[in-house]
């Protein structure tokens, strides 16, 4: 197995035009998102709360632009300190996933939270979803170099396109291997698009979908 991704490994490119644009635009949604969804967000805080000991966050380590450490922000949605440490990805219907966590999770309000990282300049809006140094070390170098040469995002076309990702994971087999060797690769495809065709215009109709499949289920 490849050895564990460091941040040395992409190169660094200095910001130009379309690299201000996209954080401006940023800091405007993370900003106007923070203000409207407030009260969602501390109902949904006091609820996790109420609905089982532990913390209101899941923060976990992700690779972010350039190969940098970054510990993500989540609504807690499983009971504190699970059992099962070997699967950093969630199939089906979890035993883990408590009451108010299912609720959370069927409605994506669980990655809400990030908006703090997008505020924060860990995140962008759209962009190629964070992944764990466990699954990152595993992808091709020159795919990698590229991925992760731009901020990583709440949404992306891989997102969408694998929305019931646990679902897909629950029929398989073997659900790691399911996901390292059919559903990892087809999300890079979908990152490498758009790392090399991204603009902000494309950014705005990712917002509109995603906003749409948030609204239709």
């Amino acid at each position: 197995m490849p050895t564990a991704w460091c941040a040395r490994c992409a190169p660094r490119s200095l910001p130009d035009a379309r690299h201000v644009g996209k954080r401006l635009m940023d800091l405007v949604f993370a900003i106007a998102g923070l203000v409207v969804f407030a009260p969602l967000l501390l109902a949904l805080a006091v609820a996790i709360k109420l609905d089982s000991p532990g913390p209101v966050f899941f923060r976990q380590e992700r690779v972010g632009r350039h190969g940098r450490l970054f510990r993500i922000h989540k609504f807690r949605t499983m009971t504190h300190r699970p059992a099962a440490a070997g699967l950093q990805i969630t199939v089906g219907d979890d035993a883990r996933i408590t009451r108010v966590g299912r609720w959370i999770r069927g409605r994506r309000f669980d990655e809400l939270p990030q908006l703090i990282d997008v505020l924060a300049g860990r995140m962008s809006i759209v962009g190629p979803r964070p992944e764990v140094p466990r699954y990152v070390a595993l992808y091709p170098p020159e795919v990698r170099a590229k991925v992760l040469s731009v901020r990583p995002g709440l949404t992306d076309p891989g997102a969408l396109a694998f929305r019931h990702e646990a679902e897909l994971l629950a029929r398989a087999a073997d659900a790691e291997r399911e996901y390292v060797e059919v559903i990892m690769p087809a999300k890079l495809r979908h990152a490498l698009e758009y790392a090399e065709r991204a603009t902000l215009w494309t950014d705005l109709r990712l917002i509109g979908r995603t906003l749409k499949v948030l609204a239709t289920g």
